[in-house]
């Protein structure tokens, strides 16, 4: 079941899963508490064990105006390779496309590029390095609205 809460919730998975070995407090993210950010998170059995987050943000790399960012994408290791990913991905494009959103870009980790090939997102550019973290992927995915 896929349902919005709040950035403070999203903490516990992306610690688990996006900052294993560093503190609590690097799970919140600049924007997380604007108004222009939604969260959704996946639980089975009431227990949350998949999250992302959606910010209303522009890449000044791309000319397309009403943008959107995935950010902090993780599903919980025993709930992996479940589709649980693909239809936190999918709740978030619906969110854009309600919205009117022309693209949704993000950065994604070298080890979760292929998944969002198959989701037909395309790479943007060469890897880079984000410090910390690991190497990353710029990828996006344009919508046409009229």
């Amino acid at each position: 079941m896929i349902r919005e809460i709040t950035a403070k919730e999203t903490f516990i998975v992306r610690h688990l899963i996006l900052r294993q070995g560093k503190t609590i407090e690097t799970c919140a993210f600049d924007g997380d508490d604007f108004s222009t950010t939604t969260h959704f998170g996946y639980s089975e059995n009431e227990i949350l064990v998949g999250v992302v987050s959606i910010f209303k943000k522009e890449n000044v790399l791309f000319k397309t105006n009403n943008q959107y960012q995935i950010r902090g994408m993780a599903i919980l290791e025993n709930f992996q390779n479940k589709g649980i990913g693909q239809k936190l991905v999918a709740e978030c494009e619906k969110f854009v496309k309600v919205k009117s959103g022309k693209l949704i870009w993000f950065n994604a980790r070298i080890n979760a590029m292929n998944f969002y090939v198959k989701m037909n997102y395309e790479i943007v550019g060469n890897p880079f390095e984000i410090k910390d973290i690991g190497t990353h992927f710029l990828m996006r995915k344009r919508f046409l609205i009229d």
